[in-house]
C-alpha cells in the first residue's frame, strides 16, 4: 500500500481541491483521474465530511491508460469557516480489478484492506478561496507574464490595434447606415405626400362626378313630376268643362220648356 505521490496505479490532477467560497452558493472542483497501467483500476472517493460534499462518481472503474473526471461539489454554506481555513480531507483509494469489470460488479470488500488486495491511497487537502483573491491572483499572474515576456506585450498591442480598427470600422458603417436610412426616410415622406395629393385629387374628382350625377337625377325626377302634374290638371279641367256644359244644357232645357196652365 502506498500513499501520497508514490501512487503507481493512478495520478490525479490537480493534487488538491480548491473551492471558490461564497455564502449560500455551491462551488465545484473537478479532478481528473488517469490510469497509468495496462490493467483496469477501480477507485473510490472518501471524505471526512460526507454531508458537506457531493461527489460524482464516488466509485468507478478506469480502463487501461484511460482517464475519467470526478466532480466534487461543495454544498451551499451559511457561514464562513474560521480564518477561511478548511480541515476537511479526501481520500482516493485505487486497486487493480479483472479486465472487463464494471462498477456494478465490484465486490463489497473491494476497498477493504483486510481482503488481501493491494490498495493505494492518495490524500487530498481542501482549500477555500474567495472570488476577490482568485481575481487578484489571476491579475498578478497576468502582470508577471506581461513583464517576463516582451512578445506577449507586442501581441497584446497588436490585438488592441486590431480591436480599435474594428471599432472604427464599425462606427463608420453605423454612420453610413444612418445616412442611408435618413435618405430613404426622405424619399418615403415625399412619396407619401404625392400619394396624399393624388388621393385628395381623386376624392375631389369623385365628389364632383357624384354631385353632377345627383343633380342630373334630381333634374330628371322633377321633370317627370312636372309632366305628371300637367296631365292631371288638363284632365281635371276637361272634366270640369264637361260637367259645366251638361249643367248648362240642362238649364237651357228647363228654361226653354213652355209653362203649363192649370184649370179653373
Amino acid at each position: 500500500m502506498t500513499s501520497g505521490d508514490g501512487n503507481q496505479l493512478i495520478s490525479v490532477h490537480p493534487n488538491d481541491l480548491k473551492f471558490n467560497f461564497e455564502l449560500e452558493k455551491q462551488s465545484c472542483c473537478d479532478l481528473k483521474v488517469v490510469n497509468k497501467t495496462e490493467h483496469h483500476v477501480a477507485f473510490k472517493v472518501k471524505t471526512t465530511s460526507p454531508k458537506k460534499y457531493f461527489v460524482r462518481p464516488n466509485t468507478g472503474v478506469v480502463q487501461a491508460w484511460d482517464s475519467c473526471v470526478i466532480r466534487v461539489t461543495l454544498q451551499a454554506q451559511k457561514e464562513y469557516p474560521p480564518d477561511m481555513q478548511c480541515r476537511d480531507k479526501f481520500l482516493l483509494q485505487s486497486t487493480i480489478v479483472p479486465t472487463h469489470t464494471d462498477v456494478d460488479d465490484l465486490p463489497a470488500d473491494t476497498f477493504n484492506k483486510d481482503s488481501g488486495r493491494e490498495i493505494e491511497e492518495l490524500k487530498l487537502k481542501v482549500y477555500y478561496v474567495t472570488p476577490s483573491s482568485t481575481q487578484a491572483s489571476s491579475e498578478d499572474e497576468g502582470l508577471k507574464s506581461s513583464t517576463q515576456s516582451p512578445d506577449s506585450n507586442s501581441t497584446l498591442r497588436h490585438l488592441k490595434e486590431e480591436r480599435d480598427a474594428a471599432v472604427r470600422q464599425t462606427q463608420q458603417l453605423q454612420q453610413e447606415l444612418i445616412v442611408v436610412i435618413q435618405r430613404r426616410r426622405a424619399d418615403i415622406i415625399i412619396d407619401y405626400k404625392f400619394f396624399c395629393m393624388y388621393t385628395k385629387e381623386q376624392t375631389t374628382a369623385m365628389a364632383y362626378v357624384n354631385s353632377i350625377v345627383f343633380l342630373k337625377q334630381e333634374f330628371m325626377k322633377r321633370r317627370r313630376q312636372r309632366r305628371n302634374d300637367s296631365g292631371f290638371s288638363f284632365t281635371f279641367a276637361s272634366l270640369v268643362g264637361l260637367i259645366g256644359l251638361m249643367v248648362g244644357f240642362l238649364l237651357n232645357l228647363s228654361l226653354s220648356s213652355p209653362p203649363t196652365v192649370e184649370g179653373i
